[in-house]
């Protein structure tokens, strides 16, 4: 498990999100990039938190994205800049998150199916797969994997 005193490692992130919407062709993304990796705590849960900034690649040049996971149960993303967005994807539970997009914000419904965090202080993977709501409508299915890799 992570230590509470551990600092911010500096990684490789190779990050792949793949998202299916009802016409049935998928959406891939894929980014190879710097970021951070350390642990944090919620309580008296340990976990990792990665960070590292968005290009035009992902669409949010000059945002800080960071992705926080806990366990296989629970796991955040916050984009901070161009377009403020934080989801809360939590197996087996729908939440309403705030996404923000250069033409404006919304509210969503996020529902993960799986999440798989093998991560550690020397990298590791971090897997979830959720499904995106408006107005209780199926908008997609996403899968995002990341791959960090201590420098």
């Amino acid at each position: 498990m992570p230590s509470a005193k551990g600092k911010a490692k500096k990684v490789t992130i190779t990050l792949k999100s793949v998202s299916d919407s009802k016409n049935g062709l998928p959406d891939v993304m894929e980014l190879i990039t710097q970021g951070t990796l350390k642990p944090i705590k919620l309580g008296n849960a340990e976990g990792w938190e990665i960070s590292y900034e968005d290009s035009e690649a992902t669409g949010f040049a000059g945002s800080t994205t960071t992705v926080s996971c806990i366990g296989e149960s629970l796991a955040s993303m916050t984009r901070k800049g161009s377009a403020d967005s934080h989801l809360v994807i939590e197996k087996n539970r729908r939440h309403h998150c705030h996404y923000g997009t250069e033409y404006g914000d919304m509210l969503l419904g996020i529902s993960a199916s799986r999440i798989i965090n093998r991560l550690s202080e020397e990298g590791g993977v971090l897997y979830f797969k959720y499904t995106i709501d408006v107005n209780s409508a199926f908008i997609s299915e996403n899968e995002v994997y990341f791959e960090v890799t201590a420098d």
